[in-house]
């Protein structure tokens, strides 16, 4: 048996995550989206997912912060470009343990047609081995932070009281739930 075939396979369960993001807003407060259309799966040997590779692709045309003239902005060449580039994609690298159920998964992310490397953190969160349903669950909190500037997304206004109209600084909150395969 190859080491791929010993692999436990999971996949995200749209209903049970988010995959969200916060960025500053006039410097003043922090403005929440969410994507509502992506796909993923997770490889692992060891129950602890201490060993993962993850691969996640995003409709960036599903953006939602709650205001329809934001995510239309969003959805513009200003960010996202969605029409040009409609997925945003991660592909882990490597998965470094931090302690006990805490790693630091590398990647690559892709967006706007440009792939830079990340580091994001990863909490494991537990495995559930029979839901009501008899399906085995598992949970991972990721958390970490991007410029966007480095994929290119710019657009800005400077306020008048000399502030940013929208920070650079990318907040990415996850809350994935697996299926295992």
């Amino acid at each position: 048996m190859t080491q791929q075939e010993q692999r436990t396979k999971w996949v995200f369960e749209p209903a049970h995550c988010k995959i969200g993001f916060s960025v500053t807003h006039f410097g003043i407060t922090e403005t929440e989206g969410h994507f509502t259309r992506y796909d993923g799966t997770v490889t692992a040997e060891s129950d602890d997912f201490s060993d993962a590779t993850v691969t996640m692709h995003v409709d960036v045309s599903s953006v939602d912060t709650l205001d329809r003239q934001r995510d239309d902005h969003l959805r513009s060449a200003d960010f996202f470009h969605a029409e040009k580039h409609p997925q945003m994609t991660f592909v882990s690298t490597g998965m470094r343990v931090v302690e006990k159920n805490r790693y630091k998964m590398a990647g690559d992310l892709t967006l706007l047609g440009i792939t830079r490397p990340v580091e994001l953190d990863v909490q494991f969160m537990g495995i559930v081995l029979k839901d009501p349903f008899g399906n085995t669950k598992a949970g991972l909190k990721v958390t970490g932070a991007i410029n966007r500037k480095d994929w290119g997304m710019t657009w800005n206004n400077i306020m008048d009281f000399g502030g940013l109209a929208v920070g650079e600084t990318v907040r990415i909150s996850c809350q994935i739930e697996l299926l295992k395969q």
